[in-house]
Formats: structure tokens, sequence, C-alpha cells
């Protein structure tokens, strides 16, 4: 058992690092183009934030544990909505700013989140299931690139820089692909040894190492003063989880699932958005106060989810 602990261990590291290094260096190439800040976070960061969980989650499928892949991808979610979000606010040791834009142009957000449990609500998601949550994931993002334009904070760039930062970011891929590989045989086979479900270890263990990417991004974003950037990442990366990951899950194999692991962390994944924006929208800004509350919430997930596992 210790072995397997061991190779766990080592393949998160090698996930995590590789994401961050990647986003990173995604950044770098976003900002080199005419796009505002919070669609820079929404969409290019958030696209390269999700590759922890889209890559171990594409390997659970194909290895026949699918149900881990979406165990993992909603246990990442509630900790990007709740402690993450608490965390950047401690760091920063202030209220975190949130442009009235993503309010108003994000009221829907809450309930597309709903839509992989309305799917799955007879507890399978078939590969057409899958298709559709693709579509509607790559639809709002269209919406929002499409309206994401800022000639304000293009940053002059060479084209050798590009290529330069092109390759770092294909090489920080491949750091994370072979991590993820490890990560999903390693964990299915400790779930096996404690006599657990593999959902159970991908939504409380796995789910919230994926995080560690967007909490290192959006934590040197808010140090600059760049809360729109967090903000956007986090929430672009939640967004693309519970529609794309989970639709190229489905679409790649079908699957059933334990309906009251899944049901319960997906509703708490949904009641962790509307609390949220609830905040957010109070005062246009996320105080320490609405953080202590998130960390709260993120703790009684974490209790329930490991009861209702068992």
């Amino acid at each position: 058992m210790l072995n397997t602990i061991f190779i766990l261990t080592v393949s998160l590291f090698l996930v995590i690092k590789g994401a961050t290094l990647a986003t990173r260096y995604a950044g770098i190439l976003a900002e080199s183009f005419r796009l505002s800040k919070y669609t820079v976070g929404f969409i290019i960061i958030a696209v390269i934030s999700i590759l922890p969980e889209s890559f171990i989650a594409i390997q659970s499928a194909i290895s026949g544990v699918p149900e881990f892949g979406l165990g993992m991808l909603f246990g990442s979610n509630i900790a990007d909505l709740t402690i993450i979000f608490a965390i950047l606010v401690f760091v920063a040791g202030r209220s975190l700013q949130v442009e009235g834009k993503i309010l108003k142009g994000h009221g829907a957000y809450p309930f597309i989140l709903m839509l992989p449990l309305i799917l799955g609500l007879d507890g399978h998601l078939s590969r057409l299931e899958g298709l559709a949550l693709i579509i509607a994931g790559g639809a709002f993002y269209y919406l929002a690139l499409r309206d994401g334009s800022d000639s304000t904070i293009a940053v002059p760039t060479t084209h050798n820089s590009r290529i330069k930062n092109g390759i770092l970011l294909i090489l920080s891929m491949g750091l994370l692909f072979v991590g993820s590989n490890f990560v999903v045989s390693s964990a299915t086979s400790l779930a096996e040894m404690v006599g657990i479900s593999p959902v159970l270890i991908g939504m409380l263990v796995v789910g919230l190492g994926t995080t560690m990417p967007e909490l290192f991004f959006s934590l040197n974003a808010v140090k600059r003063n760049d809360d729109s950037l967090a903000v956007g990442d986090l929430l672009g990366t939640v967004l693309a989880d519970a529609t794309i990951v989970v639709g190229l899950i489905a679409f790649i194999a079908p699957f059933s699932f334990p309906k009251e692991i899944v049901f319960v962390t997906g509703t708490f994944m949904i009641m962790a958005s509307f609390l949220l924006f609830y905040f957010m929208e109070s005062g246009k800004r996320l105080t320490k106060k609405e953080a202590k509350l998130l960390i709260f919430f993120w703790i009684m997930f974490m209790i329930v989810g490991f009861f209702v596992g068992q």
C-alpha cells in the first residue's frame, strides 16, 4: 500500500507541476493577443487549467473506471468554487473585486452546471448526452470569446518568443500526460486496497489535488491586483469541467455511476455556485466573512461526501 500511495503522490506532483507550467506559458501567449483580462482567464487559462482533470478523466474512461473521473471533476469544482476562492481572499488580505460584467454576463452560470445532473438522472450518461454537454460548453465559451476582445491589454511579443513559449507549453502538457496516466492506476488500486469506491478517492483526494494549477495562477493574478483574471480562471475551469470534460468522458466511454455519490456531489457543486454568486453580487466583491462561510461549506461537503461514499 505504501508503494501505491507513493506512486499516487509522485503522479499528482507531476500533474500539478506540468499544469502549473502550462498555465504560465499559456498566459504569456494569451496576453500577446488582444483579449480582455477576464476573457484570458475565463477561456485561455481555464482551458489549460482543466488539462489535469481532462487527462485524468479521459484516462479513467479508457481504463474502464469513468465514474472515478466524474467524481474527481465534481470534487475539483466544489473546491474551486469554495476553498480556492477563500484562499485567494485570505492571501490577498483584502476583499476580492468582481467586475459587473462578470455577474451580468453569467446569470445562467449555475444553471449550466446542472446539465450533467439533469442528463444523468437515470444514473447513466450516453454518448449522445456527452456530445450535448460538449456542445453546450463550447457554445458558452464561444459567446464569451466573441465579446471578449480588448485592445488595451495587448502585450508586445516577438515571433521567436511565441514559438519558445509554445514549445514550453507542449512540453508541460507532456509532463501532465505522464502524470495523469499513473494517477488513475494508482488511485484505483488504492481504493481497492482500502475497500472504498474509486469515486470517493477521485472526489476527495485527486479532485483537490487538480485544483493546484488554477490556485497558483490565481494567487499570482491577485497579488498583481488582477482580480478579474483570477475570477475568470476559476469560473472558466469549473464550467469546462462540468460540461466539456464530463461530455468527453461520456463520449469516449458511455457509463453508469453510483447515483447517491454523484448526485450528492453534484448538488453540492450547484449549491456552491449559487452561494458564490450570491456573495459576489453583494457589493461586487468577496469579503473575508464570506470566504469563511465558503470554507465551512467545503468542510461540510468533505464530511458528507466521505460518509455517503462508504
